[in-house]
């Protein structure tokens, strides 16, 4: 576990969001999750009536005391800021990510590390989720931006400090266009490298599905892919990796 909320079981509501003090039947978040899994739910916004989203945050927050929300729009950050005036509440741009903290909480360190590279700076969004989810995941994480394959000796110098000089336990590689850069980095380093396409890039490709294919069709073994703009996965993905090799490491 990577929380430690401070509050006793008298505090915690039922897994049901309530708006304005009522139950809300639309939703069933899974408030658990991170005790379960090691992985936060994340509240996705996108798609969701405002209203909605700050009926399940603040179920998150009243249980967990975090709440961490993506894809949040420009105009729902001032009522989340009115609505938890009660709270922490960080905006993370470009990412689009928010998370709302209880006066308080305390994010236990894990002792896992994280590289987290773009090829260019228009990936940084993606690659910002990722971040963000294992930076909320208790990790140390670094990140190195635009380093891309355009400009190929960018990379060296970043990269020998990720892996030699800080030790990351493993690598979230963000590309768009060609997608080239997740294969470089897996056929330079000894550790697992996650691949994070990105939907930039025109023509015939673009929208990230060159850099998907490119990726999946790599030579270099050690890289593993997810899909198109998930960087909540990615990260996920690799705080779960970083934190498996801090228990490792604890234990010796």
């Amino acid at each position: 576990m990577a929380y430690n909320t401070g509050e006793d079981s008298s505090s915690r509501e039922g897994s049901v969001p309530k708006r304005d003090g009522m139950p809300v039947e639309f939703a069933r978040p899974d408030l658990d999750r991170e005790q379960r899994k090691g992985v936060p739910e994340v509240l996705l916004a996108q798609g969701k009536r405002h209203e909605d989203v700050l009926a399940i945050a603040r179920q998150f927050v009243n249980r967990t005391g975090r709440a961490i929300i993506s894809r949040v729009d420009e105009q729902l950050v001032p009522k989340m800021q009115s609505d938890f005036d009660d709270c922490d509440l960080s905006e993370h741009q470009p990412s689009g990510m928010v998370v709302i903290k209880r006066h308080g909480y305390w994010l236990r360190p894990t002792g896992g590390k994280v590289g987290v590279v773009t090829a260019g700076t228009s990936d940084v969004p993606v690659a910002e989720e990722a971040r963000i989810i294992a930076s909320e995941m208790g990790c140390d994480v670094h990140a190195v931006y635009d380093v891309g394959v355009a400009g190929i000796h960018r990379l060296f110098e970043p990269l020998r400090t990720l892996v030699e000089d800080l030790g990351v336990d493993v690598l979230v590689v963000a590309a768009g266009m060609d997608g080239a850069l997740p294969s470089v980095v897996a056929g330079l380093v000894d550790v697992p490298v996650i691949g994070l396409p990105t939907s930039v890039g025109y023509g015939l490709g673009g929208n990230g599905i060159a850099a998907l294919m490119s990726m999946l069709q790599t030579c270099s073994p050690g890289l593993t892919v997810v899909n198109i703009d998930n960087g909540v996965g990615a990260g996920a993905t690799a705080a779960l990796i970083a934190n498996r090799m801090a228990r490792v490491r604890a234990a010796v």
